[in-house]
C-alpha cells in the first residue's frame, strides 16, 4: 500500500518527479564519489607497481616529464625579521634581494604584519640583501647560499638623524 499523502508514480507532476530526483542525486553524486575515491587500484583496472627494488614507475619516465613543463623551485630560503631602534617588528619594510655580482634586484618583497620576510632564491650564489624604509637608515647584509639550505636573518633599523641645515643648535 502506497503512503497516503503520496500520489501514484503515473498521477505525479513533472515538478514533482524532477523534485525527487534532485533530492536523489544530492544524496547518491557524493556517496559515489566517496566509493570511487577511496576503491583500491586493483578495483580501477590499474595494475600493481611491480616489487622488483630496480624497477621504476611509468609516470617518472624521462618520456613523462615533457608534458609538465613546470620551473623547478629555488631550494634556499631566506628569511627574516625587521626591527626598529626600540625591538619591535616593522611591517611595510621593503627587502630587496639581489646577486652579489650583479647590480640589478631581482626579489622585492614587504614585510609582513610581523615584521617577517621568506624569500626562496636559487642555491650557489652569494647574495645581498638590502632593507629600507622612510625615515630609517638603509642595511644592508651579505648571504651565502653555498653553505647551507637557509639563513635567517635579524635586520635592526636605525632612524635617521633629524638635524636639518640651518637648524638651531
Amino acid at each position: 500500500m502506497r503512503g497516503i499523502l503520496q500520489r501514484p508514480l503515473a498521477h505525479r507532476s513533472k515538478r514533482e518527479l524532477l523534485r525527487n530526483n534532485r533530492s536523489r542525486m544530492k544524496i547518491f553524486t557524493p556517496v559515489l564519489l566517496a566509493a570511487l575515491l577511496y576503491m583500491p587500484s586493483s578495483l580501477s583496472g590499474q595494475e600493481a607497481p611491480s616489487s622488483a627494488p630496480g624497477s621504476q614507475p611509468a609516470a617518472t619516465s624521462p618520456g613523462s616529464s615533457s608534458k609538465s613543463k613546470k620551473k623547478p623551485i629555488p631550494s634556499f630560503l631566506i628569511l627574516g625579521t625587521v626591527f626598529d631602534e626600540k625591538a619591535l617588528s616593522l611591517p611595510g619594510v621593503q627587502v630587496r634581494i639581489r646577486q652579489a655580482d650583479e647590480k640589478k634586484f631581482r626579489w622585492e618583497v614587504y614585510t609582513n604584519s610581523r615584521g617577517e620576510f621568506a624569500v626562496r632564491v636559487p642555491p650557489g650564489y652569494e647574495y645581498e640583501v638590502l632593507v629600507h624604509l622612510k625615515n630609517y637608515q638603509g642595511q644592508s647584509q651579505s648571504v651565502d647560499s653555498k653553505v647551507d639550505v637557509q639563513q635567517r636573518l635579524s635586520i635592526k633599523l636605525e632612524p635617521r638623524s633629524q638635524s636639518k641645515a640651518g637648524a638651531k643648535p
